[in-house]
């Protein structure tokens, strides 16, 4: 596994995330209450200090009333505002020393604000569920929230019967004692803390189809409303991750969920090992299965290959987009050149002042980021022909599986697939913001 690590702050969002260590594993308990909304919880935070005596570090939290904080066993002082638990241990933690933090909270759980509106734990009007990114994460536990530090999590979740839980990762336990159930799940992959995710509510689950032998187990858990349009809209699914492992390589988790709420979501969020969707993306129609595969191809790119900061967020959603369309055209839709196409006239109609390497906050999620991220992955395709650039794809997963990259390893990487200079090509497309003319004139099919 090849990781980078970013080595400050991320630029965009300094307040969140500490690099002076690292964590390695979570261990969360919760118990969550829906008709009051309220939350108590214990983390227990295995870590390893940097380079240099921790006399001093942060976790991020949101304005949760604190029970208790342990370093080690031993109490320390701590300070709580502004979402950022400050600590300082009795003792300075020794340069690279393993250490262990404890910290109880308990309160309403809301999410916390953003430029994008509320992020993160949303109550919903019977349950709730977890919308992290980018900065959601401390809504609801506290963490090191910053992408490139990915851990292991445990997560035991204890909620009243009538309601299920499901996160990301393998369910271990479900337990009922009187009124209540609690459900232990595991997620032994490394994780970024914003990839956390977690639904309660009142669903049915259902097996998407027969994974066999050494398969993928495919769960959808939906409202039984929804049941007959949700198996309609999902029913390629399996296919579609039969061609992704086939293009992507091997699928990195050990299995995949997709949670329908009642309730209607902007967009669709991933969250490592599940999806979430709203009902409004379900219409029986197979009307929003561009981003049935979005998501799904989000687990390679995005959750098991995941990006060091916030700067190369196009590296998740270009890798995501461009998914879409080889899923279109494996599936006897438009072919990729087709969708580059129009992508190429909807962006070349736009502000070109976007640029893919450093979009900056306030455009981290624009749809010009999308649309052009896919189409570098089509430059790419076109300049080294798809023996190579299907090498390249599989390639990518395989090297970075579990880890962190940047925009210059994606073009590091290309270079050692290509058989011509790509410099010029890529910093074109990835660097510059005018729009680089529309790639590969003559396109064959995927293969």
């Amino acid at each position: 596994m090849a990781v980078q690590q970013a080595a400050g702050t991320d630029p965009y969002f300094p307040e969140h995330g500490d690099p002076r260590y690292r964590v390695h594993r979570y261990e969360l308990a919760l118990d969550y209450r829906p008709a009051p909304n309220r939350l108590s919880g214990t983390a227990r935070v295995n870590a390893i200090a940097g380079r240099a005596p921790l006399t001093e570090f942060v976790l991020n939290l949101a304005d949760y009333k604190i029970g208790r904080v342990r370093v080690d066993g031993r109490q320390p002082h701590y300070t709580h505002r502004g979402g950022r638990l400050r600590i300082r241990p009795a003792k300075p933690v020794r340069a690279g020393a393993p250490f262990t933090v404890e910290v109880h909270w308990s309160g309403n759980p809301e999410p916390v604000d953003s430029p994008w509106g509320g992020l993160g734990w949303e109550e919903l009007e019977d349950g709730a569920l977890v919308a992290s990114q980018p900065i959601g994460a401390p809504s609801w536990y506290p963490c090191n929230d910053r992408p490139a530090d990915k851990a292991s999590y445990q997560l035991s979740v204890t909620t009243p019967s009538a309601y299920a839980v499901v996160a990301g990762g393998r369910l271990l336990t479900r337990t009922t004692k009187a009124s209540t159930t609690t459900w232990v799940y595991e997620q032994s992959a490394p994780t970024s803390s914003y990839l956390v995710g977690l639904a309660i509510g009142k669903y049915q689950t259902v097996l998407l189809g027969d994974p066999g032998p050494g398969g993928v187990p495919q769960h959808g858990h939906i409202p039984a409303q929804l049941l007959g349009d949700f198996s309609r809209d999902f029913a390629r699914q399996p296919q579609m991750m039969d061609v992704f492992q086939e293009l992507f390589g091997p699928y990195p988790f050990d299995e995949y969920a997709v949670v329908v709420t009642e309730e209607e979501l902007d967009v669709p969020v991933e969250a490592q090992g599940l999806s979430l969707f709203g009902a409004n993306h379900v219409d029986g129609a197979r009307g929003s299965e561009r981003l049935v595969a979005h998501e799904l191809a989000h687990q390679w790119f995005g959750n098991s290959v995941s990006i060091a900061d916030w700067r190369h967020i196009w590296l998740n959603e270009g890798f995501a987009k461009y998914a879409e369309w080889l899923w279109s055209e494996r599936s006897g839709g438009r072919t990729a050149q087709q969708l580059a196409a129009a992508a190429h006239r909807v962006l070349s109609a736009l502000p070109q002042d976007l640029r893919l390497s450093d979009p900056g906050r306030k455009s981290m999620f624009d749809d010009r980021l999308y649309e052009r991220g896919g189409l570098v992955l089509h430059a790419v395709r076109c300049a080294l022909g798809d023996i190579a650039f299907f090498r390249l794809l599989r390639g990518w997963g395989q090297q970075y599986r579990g880890g962190t990259v940047t925009t210059e390893a994606f073009t590091a990487h290309v270079a050692r697939f290509a058989t011509e200079p790509v410099d010029e090509l890529l910093h074109a497309w990835i660097h510059g913001t005018t729009l680089p003319p529309l790639p590969g004139a003559d396109r064959r099919a995927a293969g």
